[in-house]
């Protein structure tokens, strides 16, 4: 199946199933904007458990903080956001369809590489066991020629994004005859910048109100912080603070789901450090980033490191982890070293010393910081695009299933009673009622059984127990196992300690040790 078929099936699946609807739908919906259903905010939160109990509970030197979305409109000309947060765009005359020049030329490389990429595809079925690879890609004329398209056209747009030469990119459009996907034609306007920040008023009254803006990113509300947690926790560098939170961006182009919003939520932790030490620091939690995403199981295959050519102004070091997704690899977090950019800024535009004082030095000094920040809007999707299979059964049937892991999974465990009378339900009531202090659990009666096993293994619940007329007799039950559709005969009081420890949290972060 094609890769872009895969991603339709899972956008109508989190629809269907419960874990993602569009936002306002009965009003027909608000572009680029979702709601989580009662199965997605279930794996959400679980997600966000995974990421908050691996910083705070695993590092004695990281703590949490929860900041305002609201915040001082300065602090947001002190980070460069009201002058500096822009998008370049183009719009097309036809069409009347507006794209962000960047990602048109972006998306003009990556189909250079789809190229090279499907005539490795076709030699490899053609030499078969026999094929060299690496050969093939440097003796091919034809990836040759493509490869050498792309690397001109990544230099070039290199050179034109770090000097932000808005003619270079239009120009660099037209060169490539990019064209209008809806209109199909190469009629563009002029590039121009475009500020991302929502803005909004405080203020009892019109006159007296002032500008504030809603916040595109969760970072601040921690730099700002900085010194009060330092002070009030007693804590020493290096030391992080660890937040989850909402954040909003105007995106023109918002498009492929959840991966692109208006609004989002992050994962952001910012760690201080000594100046001098924050190339080691980046090095150690990019290691770390890295072995939290792999942990999951869902292949080293599927991660790899994008360097950033392009710092910002604020950082000496950047890089993304990106996941496959279902349309290329795209990243999910980004790494950065931030130096002391933004504490030196807040100071400046405060006209507060917010300097850290280190016993051990004897002297005070503004921290360099490394920042971690992950979406979890993104995470969520790359977690579902991945666990999404169908699969052919020995007799012919196709079952949908979310290969979940197990602990992000949003019902852990499904009881069903075989029918609707005779003591069954009761039976299955009581099992739940032992067990839902341990983990989510969902009561099923509709349908065959049949059915009610697709129905969980399309939500990804890794576990369904059965409650039969022996049940009654014997006090066991049949268990069946998601991945595997194989079933056990188990004893009641033995489904706690078969499936606690595989669905919890304390599972996942065991193995990160």
């Amino acid at each position: 199946m094609a890769q872009e078929d895969v991603f339709k099936k899972v956008v109508s699946h989190c629809k269907e199933y419960g874990f993602v609807f569009p936002s306002s739908d009965i009003y027909d919906g608000l572009g680029a904007v979702y709601d989580y259903g009662q199965n997605g905010v279930e794996m959400k939160n679980n997600i966000k458990q995974y990421w908050w109990q691996s910083m705070v509970l695993m590092h004695e030197n990281i703590v949490g903080i929860d900041s305002a979305i609201f915040m001082h409109p300065t602090i947001w000309k002190a980070s460069g956001h009201v002058d500096a947060f822009n998008d370049p765009l183009i719009d097309n005359r036809d069409s009347k369809k507006r794209y962000r020049a960047d990602v048109l030329i972006e998306e003009q490389i990556a189909k250079y590489e789809e190229k090279i990429e499907k005539e490795v595809a076709k030699a490899r079925k053609r030499f078969g066991e026999a094929f060299d690879e690496a050969k093939y890609r440097e003796t091919s004329p034809k990836v040759a020629e493509e490869q050498a398209k792309r690397d001109a056209l990544h230099e070039r747009y290199s050179k034109a994004m770090n000097a932000m030469d808005l003619d270079e990119l239009r120009q660099i459009i037209l060169d490539e005859q990019i064209v209008c996907p809806i209109s199909g034609t190469r009629n563009w306007t002029e590039v121009r910048q475009f500020n991302l920040m929502f803005k909004t008023e405080m203020g009892s009254t019109a006159d007296g109100a002032s500008t504030i803006y809603l916040r595109p990113e969760t970072a601040q509300g921690i730099f700002v912080n900085y010194l009060n947690v330092q002070k009030t926790g007693r804590m020493k560098i290096p030391f992080g603070i660890a937040q989850i939170g909402k954040a909003f961006r105007n995106e023109i182009v918002a498009r492929q789901f959840i991966f692109r919003m208006r609004e989002f939520e992050q994962m952001e932790m910012q760690f201080f450090i000594k100046p001098g030490t924050e190339l080691d620091w980046f090095d150690k939690w990019r290691k770390t980033r890295m072995a939290w995403h792999q942990n999951l199981g869902f292949g080293a295959e599927n991660y790899r490191f994008h360097d950033h050519e392009k710092l910002a102004h604020y950082a000496n070091a950047a890089t993304d982890i990106e996941f496959k997704m279902p349309f290329g690899f795209k990243e999910v977090e980004g790494i950065h070293s931030r130096t002391n950019f933004d504490l030196s800024q807040h100071e400046k535009f405060s006209g507060k010393s917010i300097k850290y004082f280190d016993p051990e030095l004897n002297e005070s000094y503004t921290p360099y910081v490394i920042e971690t920040s992950i979406g979890v809007d993104r995470m969520f999707l790359s977690v579902i695009c991945h666990s999404y299979q169908e699969e052919q059964l020995e007799n012919g049937e196709t079952r949908v299933v979310l290969r979940l892991p197990a602990a992000l999974a949003p019902v852990k465990l499904a009881v069903m009673p075989l029918t609707k009378k005779d003591g069954l339900p009761e039976k299955a009531r009581e099992i739940i009622d032992d067990l839902k202090f341990h983990f989510n659990c969902q009561y099923d009666e509709k349908d065959s059984i049949g059915k009610r096993y697709r129905r969980q293994d399309a939500i990804g619940t890794p576990y369904c127990v059965t409650v039969d007329h022996q049940s009654l007799e014997d006090n066991t039950v049949t268990i069946r196992f998601r991945d595997t559709m194989e079933q056990e005969r188990v004893n009641i009081n033995e489904l706690l300690g078969i499936i606690e420890d595989k669905v919890s949290i304390t599972s996942l972060l065991k193995k990160l040790k």
